[in-house]
């Protein structure tokens, strides 16, 4: 069982770097209390906020895998390699896809009771 705890230690450990190393993962949080907000103004559905909850969630973690492979990328080699450009611009690039979603679906549940 220790094991088992210990995993959450480093969990946690990893999410809190994130907030203090990342500026984008620090951009993503204010995004994301920023729509809780309006979530709670707009009266949202709970299927609404499930679907809300698992964009926000999505997103962060995404950021940090988005973190974590440059990270193993700049361990891997100092020099400027093409594949190492690749590996970084498409895990960016997978960041933006699911950003660019995630705001499209935003809009289809909140526009709808901006209106009303």
């Amino acid at each position: 069982m220790r094991k088992f705890f210990k995993a959450f230690d480093y969990a946690s450990s990893g999410i809190l770097y994130g907030i203090k190393a990342e500026r984008n993962l620090k951009f993503h949080l204010v995004a994301a209390a920023v729509v809780s907000v309006a979530g709670l103004f707009t009266r949202l559905s709970a299927m609404e906020w499930c679907i809300v909850l698992l964009l926000v969630g999505g997103m962060l973690a995404l950021e940090m895998m988005n973190a974590a492979i440059e990270r193993v990328v700049d361990l891997i080699t100092l020099e400027i390699h093409p594949l190492a450009k690749q590996a970084k611009d498409l895990a960016a690039g997978a960041v933006l896809v699911y950003a660019i979603i995630s705001v499209i679906i935003g809009l289809i549940i909140f526009v709808p009771k901006w209106f009303n």
